[in-house]
């Protein structure tokens, strides 16, 4: 029998978890600013992260999905991608959101009930958070579809975890992506977990990179808590789509360090040991291992670094504590340009609850 085609997935990896350079670094890289500025934004939202749990966990906010042990995967999204680019989010990007520029209060908004916190501020084409599983990517499909109709050299970037990858919605974005060879890039952040489903359960596919190779697609594993080799990976793809040469599936292979959500309890079905190990390959501590090799970086900055994050999350907290709540006509009043008599009756009865009579 003939071999008629075959296939390989590459992996990147140009720190290791001890801040080793085991690769060529990239142009950018070779910047100790940029690498810096990595580093910061990484950081602010990890401590933006620690602010949202603990607002949840006073009974200020909603359910919310933490971010911890993303950082490097999300930032490297965001500063790679050009402000007219599409960005596809799932539920948790947030430090790609932060460096497009949504302010944090809006992302303890929407988990604090408040839609208003949809319309975030950064490019209005970027789309809202997608707690349906993997229906992000159809949508991005659909952008890059229409940037290649108008011959616009933009990008649609989704992300999509490791579970996703199992939903039909994900499969269909590539076939369109492979098919119409779209600027699209599909980031897939495996976490190791779908909520309590582990990865080994998940699908028998050695790795989720190679399930954009029957669509037709560049694809490949990177280390996802480097934030240099992962930005070089997304650049990489960004420019093989603006060239039209199609799409890239990455596989950012990370660790979920928090639960799933504030509504669940990780320590119900995976072992101590496991995030033990984890926590040796977080994407935080091999970049200050290594900035504070090139002597650009050390305790008395880190301190000083944090104390300037918790300020600034602190001015967000207080924007998003002192937002007046919308009247409850308001989950009315933006379904229809003119509400059916079922959904008017409903109306006045919600108001009638709160007895302020009929207006």
């Amino acid at each position: 029998m003939k071999t008629v085609a075959s296939f390989t997935i590459g992996y990147r990896q140009i720190l290791d978890p001890d801040g080793r350079v085991v690769d060529a670094l990239p142009e950018f890289a070779k910047d100790p600013a940029v690498l810096v500025e990595l580093y910061q934004r990484m950081s602010f939202t990890r401590v933006f992260d620690g602010k949202a749990v603990a607002l949840q966990r006073t009974g200020k906010l909603g359910t919310y999905a933490s971010c911890l042990g993303h950082e490097a995967a999300h930032i490297a999204i965001g500063m790679a991608m050009r402000p007219e680019d599409v960005f596809c989010p799932m539920y948790r990007e947030y430090g790609a959101q932060f460096v497009r520029g949504v302010k944090p209060r809006h992302v303890l908004m929407y988990w604090g009930g408040d839609e208003r916190g949809n319309d975030f501020t950064g490019p209005k084409h970027d789309l809202p958070w997608c707690v349906p599983i993997a229906t992000q990517c159809l949508h991005a499909a659909g952008a890059a579809l229409a940037f290649k109709l108008r011959h616009e050299p933009r990008v649609a970037v989704s992300v999509v975890g490791d579970g996703g990858t199992s939903k039909a919605d994900f499969y269909s974005a590539l076939n369109s992506a492979g098919a119409f060879q779209l600027p699209y890039v599909s980031v897939v952040v495996n976490n190791q977990w779908a909520i309590s489903v582990p990865r080994s359960a998940q699908t028998g596919a050695e790795t989720l990179a190679q399930k954009g190779l029957a669509g037709g697609l560049h694809c490949l594993q990177v280390d996802g808590n480097d934030v240099i080799a992962m930005m070089a990976v997304m650049q990489e793809a960004l420019a093989r789509a603006r060239r039209g040469e199609g799409g890239t599936v990455v596989e950012a292979v990370t660790y979920r360090l928090s639960d799933h959500t504030t509504a669940d309890d990780a320590r119900r079905y995976r072992g101590e040991d496991e995030v033990k190990e984890a926590w040796a390959r977080e994407p935080l501590k091999r970049l200050r291992q290594y900035l504070e090799s090139l002597g650009v970086w050390d305790a008395a900055r880190e301190q000083a670094w944090k104390e300037q994050c918790g300020r600034e999350v602190d001015v967000e907290v207080n924007a998003y504590l002192e937002t007046k709540s919308q009247p409850i006509e308001a989950i009315f009043d933006f379904l229809y340009a003119e509400a059916p008599h079922d959904i008017a009756a409903q109306r006045a009865q919600a108001i009638a609850w709160e007895g302020r009579g009929h207006g």
